[in-house]
């Protein structure tokens, strides 16, 4: 039986890259010093395509694929993937949700905690001598107790709020529709008449065209100059020239942010701010999880290939 050819957009830990040459052709994209080129020599072959997140596959390396058949995707978002180009000529689409769920909303809550506590300067205060020197560290601000809104109730959103009840936080959240598993939780549709009643702003809502820049430049002013945007999502559902408006003026209090537009070439006006926390796009970075996701990633091409149902499909 012949292997399928597979076009790999991305490069994957070691423990993805090895099962994944040995269970199909695979064709290194990212490695092509002429992409174009490339994808002209090896794309009338390809039937599949390895990607991630980020990175995805648009109209013009779809359509670079005449024989395309799936697109699987390393990561819980797939809106860097053309979708509409991909339903035109039935393909699917598949990603990796789930198994990232926890880390990402883990790594939310703790950024969370680390800004509000201001522990990076704090770590910096010890380190340089300044507690010696200057005494205690400046107060900052206590999260229990305290009001959080969770824009977008999916997987993460869902873990997220689990996690703030810990810590005895009034929730709200926005979301198409009010949920049955969230009945303890109190539903506000309009996203600024959640940030209004928030002190801690979570962005985990999927990204589309239709949530692009939800979190506008009302929603940031109506979080407010006492508080906080935490986004382990996707850069695009921020209004991020707002969002460093509102930093720099101290119309917003604070940010967490994981993502950014342009990443990892992230705009300058960041690195001049004192308060916002910064992270690489690594809610999902823990072993067992990006283990989890090279695995699924596999699983659906293998199905795929196979003529069995998809483990996630997308489309």
């Amino acid at each position: 039986m012949e292997t399928p050819e597979i076009l790999q957009v991305g490069p994957y830990p070691e423990w993805d890259e090895i099962p994944l040459n040995e269970a199909f052709s695979v064709h290194r994209y990212f490695d092509a010093p002429d992409k174009a080129a490339f994808l002209a020599e090896v794309g009338p072959t390809i039937r599949g395509i390895a990607t991630r997140g980020e990175l995805g596959a648009d109209r013009a390396m779809i359509s670079a694929c005449p024989n395309l058949e799936v697109i699987s995707v390393y990561g819980v978002g797939y809106d860097a993937v053309d979708l509409e180009a991909c339903r035109e000529r039935g393909i699917r689409v598949t990603n990796t949700p789930d198994v990232l769920t926890c880390d990402v909303a883990d790594l939310g809550v703790a950024m969370m905690l680390v800004q509000s506590r201001g522990m990076i300067g704090a770590e910096t205060w010890v380190k340089d001598g300044s507690w010696a020197a200057k005494g205690l560290y400046p107060l900052r601000n206590r999260v229990h107790g305290k009001r959080a809104g969770v824009l977008g109730l999916g997987r993460i959103g869902f873990e997220v709020a689990k996690r703030l009840s810990g810590f005895d936080m009034d929730i709200a959240y926005s979301d198409v529709a009010p949920k049955e598993y969230a009945s303890d939780w109190e539903f506000i549709a309009d996203p600024v008449a959640l940030a209004e009643r928030s002190d801690f702003l979570f962005v985990t809502l999927a990204a589309s065209a239709e949530t692009r820049h939800i979190v506008s430049r009302e929603v940031i002013e109506a979080v407010g100059p006492e508080g906080m945007i935490i986004n382990v999502s996707r850069a695009s559902n921020v209004d991020e020239e707002a969002l460093l408006d509102a930093l720099e003026d101290g119309t917003l209090g604070s940010a967490a942010l994981d993502v950014f537009e342009g990443e990892p070439a992230l705009n300058k006006r960041f690195l001049k701010l004192d308060n916002v926390l910064l992270q690489p796009h690594h809610a999902s970075g823990t072993f067992e999880t990006r283990k989890a996701m090279g695995k699924l990633v596999r699983d659906n091409l293998s199905a795929h290939f196979a003529g069995e149902d998809l483990p996630t499909p997308v489309l």
